[in-house]
C-alpha cells in the first residue's frame, strides 16, 4: 500500500492494483463526442468507457484524433457535440483545473528554475495545502518514482529518464483520480523508453490510478495497456485487450498498424459447415480457412496472417497440423533474435518471421521451401 495525499489534503491509502469493480462509475465515459475545427472534423462520434483503475491507450497515427480526444477529457478542448463524464459526473463544461485530473506531456513541462522538490510541490501549492501536507506529498511522490535523494537538484542536472520521473511525481503528488499522458516517452532513446514503460506500468499498478495514455508507438501500447483503443481518421476502429487486437484484428487498418501483417485476397469456392471454407488465391492456389463471417460462395474475402504464424519447411515438406504449399525465398534478413523472410507463392508475396536458435529451419535467398499454417491462423477482415 502507498500513502498519497488525496484531493482533500489528508493521507489516503491507495490500492496497490487496478479496481475494475463494475458497480462503481467508470473513470471516464465519452458519449457521442465530436470535435470540429471549421469544416474539419477531428473526432467523429466517439463513444468510449474507461474503467476505474485501468490503463487504457489511445493508439493511432498522426491526425487520428487521439490527442484531441485526450484534450477534451482534460478540459483543454470542449467537444462540439457530446458529453464527457468523469467518475459519473458530467464535466463537459467544467474547466480543466476542476476535474481532478493530472497530465504528463512529452516535453515534461518542468520549471527549470525550481528544484525537483519544488516542481513536485507546485500542484500542491496551487491547491493551498499546508506545509506539512506538501512535504508529505512530495516525499511520497518521489519515493513512488524512486527519486528520493534528488530533492535539491535542478531539472538540468537530471537525465531525460529522471526528468520524466519528476514529471510523473508531480502528476501523482496531489492524488488525482485519473492520469493523462500524451506521448510522454517520445523524447527518450529506445532502451530508456522501454525501461520507463515498465516503470510507469508498475507505478500505475501500485497506485491503482486510472491512466489514459496517448501514443503512436505500437510496442508501447502492447507493453503497457490493459486495453487499446485503435483510432483512425477521428474514429475508433477497435477496442480490446492487446492480445485480442493483435491476434484478431477486425479491419485491414488495425492489422496493418498494430504489427506486421500479410493480407491475402481470395474467393470463396465452397463453404463447409459450421465455419470452414475452401478459397482460391490467384489462379491455382487452393486453401482451407475459417470463415466465421459466413461469406457466400463466389464472393471475395480478405484474410490477415501475422508473419510469425507462418511455418516454414524444406521444399516438399509436410506437417499433418498444417496446410502447406510451395514457395520461393526472395529475401532473408537477419534481425538478431529472428530472421525475416520474403517468400513468393503463386500471386502471393508473404512476410515470414522465424525465431533464431534451436533447430529452426533457416533457408537462404533463392531456396525453394514449403510454407504452411493452420486454417484458424487466417483472420477474416471486415474490410
Amino acid at each position: 500500500m502507498l500513502s498519497i495525499i488525496n484531493r482533500q489534503g489528508t493521507g489516503a491509502m491507495v490500492s496497490t492494483g487496478p479496481t475494475l469493480d463494475r458497480l462503481t462509475p467508470s473513470a471516464v465515459r465519452l458519449a457521442g463526442i465530436r470535435k470540429s475545427y471549421g469544416a474539419v472534423e477531428a473526432v467523429s462520434g466517439i463513444d468510449l468507457e474507461v474503467r476505474t483503475g485501468e490503463f487504457l491507450t489511445l493508439l493511432g497515427p498522426s491526425g487520428s484524433g487521439k490527442t484531441t480526444t485526450l484534450m477534451m477529457i482534460a478540459g483543454f478542448e470542449r467537444p462540439s457535440v457530446g458529453q464527457v463524464y468523469i467518475n459519473g459526473v458530467d464535466c463537459t463544461g467544467l474547466p480543466a483545473h476542476r476535474r481532478n485530473l493530472s497530465m504528463v506531456f512529452q516535453n515534461y513541462a518542468l520549471f527549470p528554475h525550481r528544484t525537483v522538490a519544488r516542481n513536485v510541490a507546485f500542484p500542491l501549492e496551487m491547491r493551498r495545502r499546508t506545509r506539512a501536507q506538501i512535504e508529505q506529498g512530495v516525499a511520497e511522490a518521489l519515493a513512488a518514482v524512486r527519486l528520493t535523494g534528488f530533492e535539491d537538484r535542478l531539472p538540468t542536472q537530471l537525465s531525460g529518464g529522471q526528468q520524466q520521473r519528476v514529471a510523473l511525481a508531480r502528476a501523482i503528488g496531489f492524488g488525482p483520480s485519473i492520469l493523462l499522458m500524451d506521448e510522454p516517452l517520445g523524447a527518450l532513446d529506445k532502451n530508456l523508453r522501454e525501461q520507463v514503460q515498465l516503470e510507469i506500468k508498475d507505478l500505475q499498478r501500485r497506485l491503482g490510478v486510472s491512466v489514459i495514455y496517448v501514443t503512436h508507438d505500437q510496442h508501447e501500447a502492447l507493453t503497457m495497456s490493459d486495453r487499446i483503443v485503435v483510432m483512425n481518421q477521428g474514429r475508433i476502429e477497435q477496442v480490446d485487450t492487446p492480445e485480442t487486437i493483435y491476434q484478431t484484428p477486425k479491419s485491414r487498418f488495425v492489422a496493418g498498424f498494430l504489427g506486421a501483417a500479410n493480407f491475402i485476397e481470395a474467393e470463396v469456392i465452397e463453404n463447409r459447415p459450421p465455419a470452414m471454407s475452401r478459397v482460391r488465391v490467384g489462379d491455382d492456389l487452393l486453401l482451407t480457412a475459417e470463415n466465421p463471417a459466413g461469406v457466400a460462395v463466389g464472393k471475395p474475402i480478405t484474410f490477415a496472417i501475422r508473419p510469425e504464424r507462418i511455418e516454414m519447411l524444406p521444399a516438399k515438406g509436410s506437417d499433418p497440423r498444417l496446410e502447406t504449399f510451395a514457395a520461393k525465398i526472395t529475401q532473408a534478413i537477419f534481425m538478431g533474435d529472428s530472421t525475416f523472410y520474403i517468400a513468393e507463392a503463386s500471386r502471393l508475396r508473404l512476410q515470414v518471421k522465424v525465431a533464431n536458435g534451436g533447430r529452426a529451419y533457416r533457408p537462404a535467398a533463392g531456396d525453394e521451401v514449403a510454407l504452411g499454417w493452420a486454417p484458424g491462423d487466417l483472420v477474416v477482415l471486415a474490410d
